[in-house]
């Protein structure tokens, strides 16, 4: 399985070898659902928090005598059943959403959204994207080249979640040059993840050959030792 390279100015410079264990995997919507779900909850954060009765303030002094007055007894303004009171049931910081996600599970499921991805022509590959310094004019001209090269014109004229770009290694000069884009986004191989897939529309793989390597990497089971 081979794919083509193209160039910052969006001419065919060649070709890379696709393995079969990264690109060539069937679409499994249920394993891609749990894992991206499971991702999302383990990166949502406890922060909704109400008080309990014990943790709002006043109710020290019992609001009337227990007898004699004709009205309900009460022995604290604290109650979840007074204005201003404790709240029952409510959320609390200490709940815990996070999910365990198995390694080979996660593995299967990013070869299973690049491959879906392969098949849906959404994949691109260039042999480099390195700057010597931040430009984000020259970053704009090489997202159109390369758009126009691959005839993917929507890749430089989608307004929101046009692409994410995957590195072999990092480039601050690059990474600085794509971040005034506020449609694209610019991740690392060893660690991108199904969310991002499939976030963005289309896949920029720089450094085709190492990125596509270290993709492998990633995906490869590791076999138990006996």
């Amino acid at each position: 399985m081979n794919a083509k390279v193209y160039s910052r100015e969006g001419k065919e410079t060649g070709s890379v070898e696709l393995p079969e264990a990264v690109f060539g995997v069937a679409w499994n919507a249920d394993l891609v659902h749990e894992v991206v779900v499971g991702m999302q909850a383990n990166a949502r954060n406890s922060t909704a928090h109400t008080k309990d009765r014990s943790e709002v303030s006043g109710g020290g002094k019992k609001p009337w005598r227990q007898k004699g007055t004709g009205r309900a007894r009460h022995g604290s303004n604290r109650s979840p059943i007074w204005t201003g009171g404790g709240v029952t049931f409510g959320p609390r910081s200490e709940k815990d959403y996070s999910v365990k996600i198995n390694k080979k599970v996660k593995a299967k499921a990013l070869a299973s959204v690049l491959s879906k991805k392969l098949t849906d022509n959404e994949v691109l590959f260039v042999d480099s994207l390195k700057m010597e310094e931040p430009k984000t004019k020259e970053a704009k001209a090489i997202v159109a080249a390369i758009a126009k090269g691959a005839d993917q014109a929507s890749l430089a004229t989608k307004r929101k979640n046009a692409a994410v770009v995957i590195l072999a290694d990092r480039s601050l000069a690059t990474e600085k040059s794509f971040r005034n884009f506020g449609n694209i986004e610019v991740v690392m191989a060893k660690d991108i993840n199904p969310v991002e897939l499939l976030t963005y529309k289309y896949v920029v793989v720089a450094d085709a050959p190492a990125s596509v390597e270290i993709l492998a990497g990633r995906v490869a089971t590791t076999p138990k030792s006996k």
